[in-house]
């Protein structure tokens, strides 16, 4: 390869990669945002939410924090809905829940 094409080569690969590494920081993607530290976003929210909880034996609705730090029993027939972790608390299986809208 001759050195003039050498360089164009290398100029080529340069822009490559700085369209890889361009973002656009005004308009970052939802997962981008989601991923950031919630004090770091773009605009600031929290991770944590309400959700209603449908027991799966006797079908009513508990309103539940998602990082419950203790176990969450159903108002009708005392089923563990939720069981706390670290962070987020985790459903019992065959519960669905829905985020409450603020």
């Amino acid at each position: 390869i001759c050195q003039s094409c050498g360089i164009i080569l290398v100029l080529i690969l340069c822009l490559f990669v700085l369209i890889q590494l361009a973002r656009d920081l005004l308009h970052p993607s939802l997962d981008e945002e989601k991923k950031k530290h919630k004090k770091k976003r773009l605009v600031q929210s929290p991770n944590s939410y309400f959700m209603d909880v449908k027991c799966p034996g006797c079908y009513k609705i508990t309103t539940v924090f998602s990082h419950a730090q203790t176990v969450v029993l159903c108002v009708g027939c005392s089923t563990v809905l939720c069981q706390p972790t670290g962070g987020k608390a985790r459903l019992t299986e065959g519960c669905s829940f829905r985020r409450k809208q603020h």
